[in-house]
């Protein structure tokens, strides 16, 4: 299915397409999503923790043939106490980037595969980790002109590879399953929990598994578009002091060619 990953959106595209398109991570697409993530009854105090991740999507055009579509988060975290006499923080977290080299001309499925690197940008330990990391990335989804459905996962494992004195090693690793179930003039249906593992902890402290999901429209500001999404996860498995609410909210700003 070309028009949605392969070649360039069109103006008289409908709401329900763009929502299409936005919804295909690997699609022909320069869009600025802000994804604002509020996890509840986080940390032995059970505060209220809050990560707005700012993922800048880029399409860089190597020939006829293939896409490499670079996606950047960069969190914004505020960190709530974490004990008696520890006051809370906020600042900026490690940047995460990947490169999905992708067919330009895909079929009904659509995948991507690449490296994905942590930076670390974090203005403070508590926020991130000093140390670099770098794994293999993977996506793939199914998506048709005719059906409403889009479907697929996203996953990735890092590892770190260097040594700072200031961060210890870390084995991370995420699984995003995600499905949308699109309505005429651009409304859907959404889930795309967030699923987490840390391979150093403990196995009963290494998985946060979440269910749920939420809605998304596509509105216009003048001839923009801006795919809105808001959503929560129950945590149904999590490590100790973890939150075991979420709620998202999301504004991605498009911008077709």
């Amino acid at each position: 299915m070309v028009l949605f990953a392969g070649v360039p959106a069109r103006a008289e595209m409908s709401a329900e397409e763009l929502a299409k398109l936005a919804q295909n991570p690997v699609g022909n697409l320069i869009s600025v999503p802000f994804q604002n993530n509020t996890n509840l009854n986080y940390g032995p105090e059970k505060g209220t923790q809050n990560i707005l991740n700012i993922q800048p999507v880029v399409p860089i055009s190597v020939n006829s043939e293939w896409n490499v579509i670079t996606r950047t988060i960069l969190p914004v975290i505020s960190m709530p106490s974490l004990g008696p006499g520890i006051g809370s923080l906020s600042g900026v977290g490690d940047t995460v980037f990947t490169a999905f080299l992708s067919p330009a001309k895909p079929g009904k499925w659509i995948w991507g595969a690449g490296p994905v690197v942590q930076i670390p940008t974090n203005s403070n330990s508590e926020l991130g980790n000093k140390n670099w990391g770098m794994g293999p990335a993977f996506v793939v989804l199914h998506m048709d002109h005719g059906d409403p459905w889009v479907y697929g996962a996203l996953v990735n494992n890092i590892w770190s590879v260097s040594s700072s004195k200031q961060g210890g090693s870390y084995n991370n690793g995420t699984l995003q399953p995600f499905a949308n179930y699109n309505f005429p003039g651009g409304f859907y249906l959404t889930t795309a929990p967030i699923i987490t593992v840390d391979w150093n902890a403990d196995s009963s402290k290494r998985w946060t598994v979440p269910l749920g999901g939420g809605i998304g429209k596509i509105f216009h500001l003048g001839k923009l578009p801006v795919n809105t999404q808001l959503s929560a996860y129950y945590n149904v498995v999590k490590p100790d002091n973890g939150p075991n609410w979420q709620i998202r909210l999301q504004a991605q700003f498009m911008f077709p060619k």
